[in-house]
Order: structure tokens, then sequence, then C-alpha cells
């Protein structure tokens, strides 16, 4: 079932929430990306992460208009106020609209293994706030971890590929997933 949401209002996943960024996340941002596991794990995360890349990040997300971010928040459970980020990236030029985006997220390492991530996609899949027919995910083959999270959410393998990774100055293999909500 789909949900009509904005970008300010909050997905419910679980033990925390999805919230829109706020300018005071920088510091957790800063924090929790400057770790060379979480910016290794990602394409567009450099390392070491330079002074103003999180304020710069924050801006970015508030202004944004080809992908949507979210906070993982879990205050409101006792947990930390920010777990993790994950976003929804529009794939598709304006003329040609295809309902189809990109889900990238990235936990703070001091919850890994807790399900966070599973939850968090999840949630997002399930609320599909851009009505996405289709959504696509891509993990290094490093990061068996994370291709679980997708496949334990219903995506499906879809084949192998390379992507550049900003923080390991390389191009890394990855496996690339598909979900049709």
């Amino acid at each position: 079932m789909n949900i009509e949401l904005t970008m300010t209002q909050t997905i419910p996943a679980g033990r925390f929430c999805l919230r829109p960024v706020r300018r005071s996340d920088a510091g957790l941002f800063a924090l929790y990306a400057g770790d060379r596991r979480v910016a290794e794990a990602t394409r567009s995360i450099p390392h070491p992460l330079p002074p103003g890349a999180a304020e710069a990040f924050v801006a970015r997300a508030a202004k944004a208009t080809d992908e949507d971010v979210w906070v993982m928040d879990g205050a409101e459970s006792g947990l930390a106020e920010v777990l993790g980020v994950i976003s929804l990236k529009r794939m598709d030029e304006s003329r040609f609209d295809r309902g189809q985006s990109e889900i990238g997220y990235w936990v703070a390492p001091a919850f890994w293994n807790t399900g966070i991530a599973s939850e968090a996609v999840r949630a997002l899949v399930t609320a599909n706030p851009q009505k996405n027919r289709t959504i696509f995910a891509e993990v290094f083959q490093d990061n068996p971890g994370s291709a679980r999270v997708l496949t334990n959410c219903g995506f499906e393998y879809l084949g192998d590929a390379e992507t550049y990774s900003v923080a390991r100055g390389a191009r890394v293999p990855t496996w690339t997933y598909i979900c049709k909500p």
C-alpha cells in the first residue's frame, strides 16, 4: 500500500522513524560518515571527510529535487538521534518518467548487525513516497551484509557491475538489485 508523503513527514520504521534531515544532524553526520568503514562502503563519501562536507550534505538534502533523504532517528525509542541515512534518488529524466529510483543507505558502525538497515529499507519501500514502479540498489561485492539487507527486503539480484568509490579512489565490483514495490 502506498502512503502519500512529503519530505516534511516522517515514515515509521519499527524501532525508529525516517525523518527529514535537520541542520543539527551535521555533527553526527561528520562523526559517522568520517569513519573510513562507512565512507568506503559508499560511492560518494570521501575519506578523510573534508571540513564542511557534512554541512554541505545537509544543505543539498534540504533543497534536492532529484533525491529525497531521510535520517534514521531512534530518539523517541531511546536509541541515538542519528542511526544512519537513507535516500531515494530519481533515475528518470523529467521528460521520461518511468517511476524508477535508486535506494542508498548507510548505518553508523555502532548500529551494524542490529537490523537497523533492514528496517529502514523495508519501511521506505513499503511507504514508496516517490510512487516508484521500480527501485534499484547497488552494493559493493565486499559488503555481503548490505546485500543481505536488500534480499531480506524483497530485492532480487539483477547482475554484476562496477562503480567508482571516492573514498577508495578506485572502481569497485558491485551487485545490482531490483525491487518492484
